[in-house]
């Protein structure tokens, strides 16, 4: 049978990620070419409904023989019940690839975005469920010193709710610092895989919202190209510094998310329906990532959006303003929410 686009992908330098825990979705995706997996709150909320002929019951037996612990509890328990499963499913490419691939991103507790100290002791305790599990946390200022703590612990982390050139390289800097004290107390670093993601789709839908709020006029179809943009840029920074981090596109709007990174040493974290939607597409599978953005684009967004220059230039915010951009904002919203969502979903059925 031939390849699939997505296994040609994965033949360049290119990683494949499925952008799901779900166990049917990570199965599939295995057999295209995947070489690992992410969760967030969001994700775990939908696999708990969508394979809830597995997940419904495990949640019934939680609730069942835990009478008297909270939701929260409960919500981990089985956060860490699919997480396992799913980093189980990848541990034939982790042991394959002398565990430089294969790994599960999980996310700590989003509720713990201003507390340091509690991100990192949930990032250690979560990194230990698996030996192929890798650690979400925010690319803020806090969680930049967590992200620098966990790595320094030995914890392969995955810097997340990041749209920027300055959160991108603020990230890579974080994880440089912790690979050298991870090394000076005797850590063995040589297969730590640190990522750091930009959610590319994500400061698109921001600078969208901006147009429509401001009504600035712009040619439509540059505004799907500033995640790609950043992305590209960023890229050639961690070239040129030589970060041992890995970038990683996330967030997927369009089809330039993947056309256009294809050929870079970085993760490409599709969702299921995307991926699939690339792989029926007629899109050459080809390597574009050197290929720069066009001047035109790039000049149309620098000069009419200031949150566009915020995220392209390298100097464009410093670490505390990463919470105050409205990507940001947005995003820590709706993970904090999706988790509240999910405490809900478990309250109701404990109260049936």
């Amino acid at each position: 049978m031939p390849k699939t686009k997505m296994q040609l992908t994965s033949e360049t330098a290119t990683d494949f990620w499925n952008d799901s825990c779900s166990i049917k979705e990570l199965s599939e995706a295995i057999q295209n070419g995947a070489v690992g997996a992410t969760s967030n709150p969001v994700i775990v909320g939908t696999v708990v409904k969508q394979e809830a002929n597995v997940w419904g019951q495990e949640l019934d037996a939680l609730i069942k023989n835990n009478p008297d612990v909270s939701e929260d509890e409960i919500a981990w328990q089985l956060t860490e019940k699919i997480g396992i499963a799913a980093a189980k499913l990848l541990m034939p490419v982790f042991e394959k690839n002398d565990r430089m691939c294969g790994r599960l991103s999980l996310q700590v507790n989003p509720t713990f975005y201003r507390e340091k100290h509690k991100m990192v002791e949930h990032a250690i305790h979560l990194s230990n469920l698996a030996p192929n599990i890798a650690i979400k946390a925010p690319c803020t200022a806090t969680g930049l010193a967590a992200l620098e703590e966990m790595t320094a612990n030995g914890v392969v982390i995955n810097g997340t709710v990041s749209f920027t050139v300055p959160q991108a390289l603020a990230c890579a800097e974080a994880v440089e610092r912790g690979l050298k004290r991870a090394e000076s107390k005797g850590i063995d670093i040589k297969r730590m895989t640190p990522y750091v993601t930009i959610m590319v789709g994500r400061l698109d839908d921001h600078l969208k919202q901006i147009a429509k709020n401001e009504n600035i006029d712009i040619n439509p179809e540059y505004l799907e190209w500033a995640g790609v943009a950043v992305f590209k840029k960023a890229y050639q920074l961690f070239c040129k510094r030589n970060y041992r981090a890995t970038l990683l596109a996330a967030a997927y709007r369009n089809t330039l998310h993947w056309s256009e990174f294809i050929g870079g040493k970085v993760v490409l974290t599709i969702p299921y329906a995307w991926w699939n939607k690339f792989n029926n597409s007629d899109i050459a599978v080809k390597e574009r990532m050197d290929t720069p953005v066009q001047d035109e684009i790039i000049n149309a967004l620098y000069t009419k959006f200031a949150d566009f220059r915020k995220a392209y230039d390298v100097d464009g915010m410093q670490p505390e303003d990463f919470i105050h951009y409205g990507a940001t904002i947005k995003t820590l919203h709706q993970f904090v929410s999706s988790y509240y969502d999910l405490l809900n979903f478990i309250r109701e059925k404990r109260l049936v």
